[in-house]
């Protein structure tokens, strides 16, 4: 579905990339997926290439005020840590990549149709839409590196990711992550805004 949908961008293992995408930028070097997985004490994301081989996999504590995360490649070695800013109005994350490479994401307010993610230190910027499920990673120069769908009334979180960059691949799924975070954070603040409502109501 996704595969002809100009709209939605997801698409599954074994199948050809959205058609907007390709019309817009191109056939993308490559594509990996990501599926989530929650544990007693992890909440654990595989990212898995287009044969179902692990290629990365991010590990958080399910309670963590930081909400901190590491990934780490195929060999279990580690390639970023990913940590939350508490009490910040941008949804704040900082990113520091094994070889001490960092930048932070920072979400602008007040967009009401698409959502702005700053990647400061790199001078990236991802543009999307959380209703929409799509999101576009672009560098400083405004070139596409990748393009990131959500697969919808999935119960493992399940997300595509088309990469331009091969070059880029580590902070990409970084990224990645990372976004995934801040949409369960933002969902999971809509629904506790939802209940206290309804709770005030009754």
């Amino acid at each position: 579905m996704g595969v002809f949908s100009k709209v939605h961008r997801f698409h599954e293992k074994g199948e050809n990339p959205n058609i907007n995408n390709v019309d817009r930028f191109g056939v993308p070097v490559y594509s990996l997926y990501t599926s989530t997985k929650v544990l007693s004490l992890h909440h654990n994301i595989d990212i898995t290439d287009n044969n179902d081989n692990i290629v990365y996999r991010a590990s958080s504590k399910v309670i963590s005020l930081h909400d901190k995360t590491e990934v780490f490649d195929s060999h279990g070695e580690i390639v970023a840590r990913i940590e939350k800013k508490l009490f910040s109005f941008h949804e704040r994350h900082f990113i520091t990549m094994s070889n001490g490479e960092s930048f932070e994401l920072s979400n602008e307010m007040f967009h009401l149709i698409k959502d702005i993610t700053n990647i400061e230190g790199l001078g990236w910027q991802l543009r999307g839409n959380i209703l929409g499920l799509n999101f576009e990673l672009y560098d400083a120069n405004d070139n596409i590196i990748a393009v990131i769908g959500q697969k919808m009334m999935s119960l493992h979180d399940k997300y595509c990711v088309d990469i331009y960059r091969k070059e880029h691949e580590k902070k990409v799924i970084a990224i990645l992550i990372t976004l995934q975070h801040m949409i369960r954070d933002r969902q999971a603040a809509g629904a506790n805004a939802s209940g206290g409502g309804s709770s005030s109501g009754s």
